[in-house]
């Protein structure tokens, strides 16, 4: 529905395009701390750390890039998400640079500041809320495909690193992907993102108003729920994405095979998030919430049904399946509840918990198999953390239908 009582739409066919040229840019961005991720064996050789140091650079990209997103989302709404974009191009670049210099500290810093506070962070949760103001009747829809480019990252930049580093080495493919990705994003940025369009109902659509409640509740404690809700469903649903091959192994399956589920169950997740993104603009974004939540908890359980390979395969595509629009949903939920004007920041705040629930579900699952020895009770906790999730999403919906 258009974000005015008018009726009219800010949706145009500039919206789509600013919506394209987010996701290409979100997909280069996106394709900077993969660099540690193919590169891990010659980095570790170079490095002689064993596998810690690059794995700690991993993770600081991703707790970067959540962090990032709050503060950067600030900025881009003093200054515009053209400049803050690229910004963050040129970071990418100087990380990476950075972290091809060959020790340690610059790696753990290049990764973590550069590609991931400074780089991603300006543009993943930032470009995320940008682009939802330029939408209102097919908001979910655009949210859906913008947020996709993590996977299309994923799909996209493993071949090629592989292939660059073992013909050229890590400090060189970093030196050249950093450069790739400033030129890239950098262009875009100042080519084709402008200032977002006012609502055709004026700067009173875009304010909130004082005394205003969400869902019957202070609206900054419907944020704290909604926020709670994605942290607790992005537990389970790091579990399997970030153990997938190790489980695998554990069964006696090839790495090879656990790798190729791995990149069904993203295949999968993509394909099913644009499905749910054109859903959740016909039942809203709690529901799409809901119900994603109910099929990642059948995902789980497919985990545990079966140990056979053709049946893990058909576990990982519905997995896949399931959660891939629940994340874009809990954006358009915020989008829906609060007025345009807090978008730069209560997005990249979800985004932030959304994004720290992973990190926690990751490490959590391993503590647990670190624990026990197998991952069957991991699951099982995975599916308890879910249900409580959709406990939490229930009650939202049921302050929704009584209060609007």
């Amino acid at each position: 529905m258009p974000d005015t009582a008018t009726g009219e739409s800010v949706e145009t066919r500039q919206s789509w395009i600013i919506a394209v040229t987010a996701v290409t840019m979100l997909a280069v961005a996106a394709g900077a701390p993969l660099t540690v991720v193919i590169g891990m064996v010659p980095i570790s050789e170079t490095l002689g750390s064993g596998r810690s140091v690059p794995s700690a650079a991993t993770s600081l990209a991703y707790l970067g890039t959540g962090m990032g997103g709050v503060m950067c989302g600030l900025l881009a709404a003093r200054i515009g998400q053209r400049l803050v974009a690229m910004m963050g191009g040129l970071a990418i670049l100087c990380g990476l640079a950075l972290a091809s210099l060959g020790q340690s500290w610059s790696l753990l810093a290049g990764i973590g500041l550069g590609v991931g506070l400074f780089g991603n962070g300006a543009l993943f949760a930032p470009m995320v809320a940008y682009v939802s103001l330029w939408f209102d009747r097919r908001r979910g829809t655009a949210l859906a495909l913008v947020s996709s480019g993590q996977y299309i990252a994923g799909f996209l930049w493993p071949f090629v690193f592989e292939r660059a580093i073992a013909a050229f080495g890590w400090q060189a493919t970093m030196l050249a992907y950093g450069a790739f990705a400033a030129v890239s994003v950098v262009t875009l940025a100042a080519l084709v993102l402008k200032p977002a369009p006012m609502p055709a109902g004026g700067l009173g659509a875009m304010h909130s108003v004082k005394g205003r409640r969400v869902l019957g509740m202070p609206p900054n404690l419907a944020m704290a729920l909604v926020s709670a809700a994605s942290f607790l469903c992005c537990v389970p649903m790091a579990m399997p994405a970030a153990h997938l091959v190790a489980f695998c192994a554990d069964l006696g399956i090839a790495a090879s095979r656990g790798a190729a589920m791995l990149s069904v169950l993203l295949l999968c997740a993509f394909i099913a998030r644009q499905f749910w993104g054109w859903l959740s603009d016909r039942i809203g974004g709690l529901w799409t919430v809901f119900v994603g939540g109910a099929a990642q908890v059948l995902g789980m359980l497919g985990f545990l049904a079966t140990q056979d390979e053709a049946g893990l395969f058909f576990a990982a595509a519905a997995y896949g399946l399931g959660f891939g629009g629940i994340v874009p949903a809990y954006v358009l939920a915020i989008r829906a509840l609060f007025p345009a004007s807090e978008a730069s920041w209560r997005v990249p705040a979800l985004l932030f918990v959304s994004l720290s629930g992973m990190a926690f579900g990751a490490w959590l699952a391993g503590a647990i198999y670190d624990r026990v020895g197998f991952y069957a009770a991991a699951w099982w906790v995975g599916i308890a953390v879910n249900i409580v999730q959709l406990a939490l999403v229930g009650f939202l919906l049921l302050r929704q239908r009584r209060y609007g």
